[in-house]
């Protein structure tokens, strides 16, 4: 039962019916729980398989799939704990992805930073900060 609920909501399902929930059939979008298999030795954990069908996933955006997969899910009430522990992609989907437009060297020497790791974060909160405030914001995270 979590397995299939993690299953939907982590493509088509939503916490209310809603009014659009009859203008599309979902069947082609939604993640199916295929197997699951308990933790050994571990009462009550189990690890459930979830595929989806490519269709789900804009084509060439990680951030649209790592959003589907994993955005409102571990949020979800109803399981105590949730932990992705493997994805794999299929080579199709794979190769939808076109890269960066330019290496790492370009990316180090815009930014003028050598030597240690680049990261990407969202500015907290994301709304309702002025535009000093926000530069600040930005400014620290350098």
């Amino acid at each position: 039962e979590a397995g299939a609920a993690v299953a939907a909501e982590s493509s088509t399902g939503t916490w209310t019916t809603v009014w659009t929930d009859g203008l599309t059939s979902l069947d082609r979008y939604k993640g199916r729980c295929y197997h699951i298999e308990p933790v050994a030795g571990e009462e009550n954990q189990y690890i459930c398989y979830v595929a989806y069908p490519l269709d789900l996933f804009e084509e060439g955006s990680v951030t649209n799939m790592f959003t589907s997969i994993v955005g409102n899910v571990f949020g979800f009430k109803a399981l105590r704990a949730l932990r992705l522990e493997d994805l794999r992609i299929p080579v199709s989907y794979i190769k939808t992805f076109q890269g960066p437009p330019h290496g790492i060297q370009v990316e180090r020497d815009k930014l003028n930073k050598y030597g240690r790791p680049l990261l990407g974060c969202t500015i907290k909160p994301k709304l309702g900060l002025s535009a000093k405030n926000y530069g600040r914001a930005v400014y620290e995270c350098l």
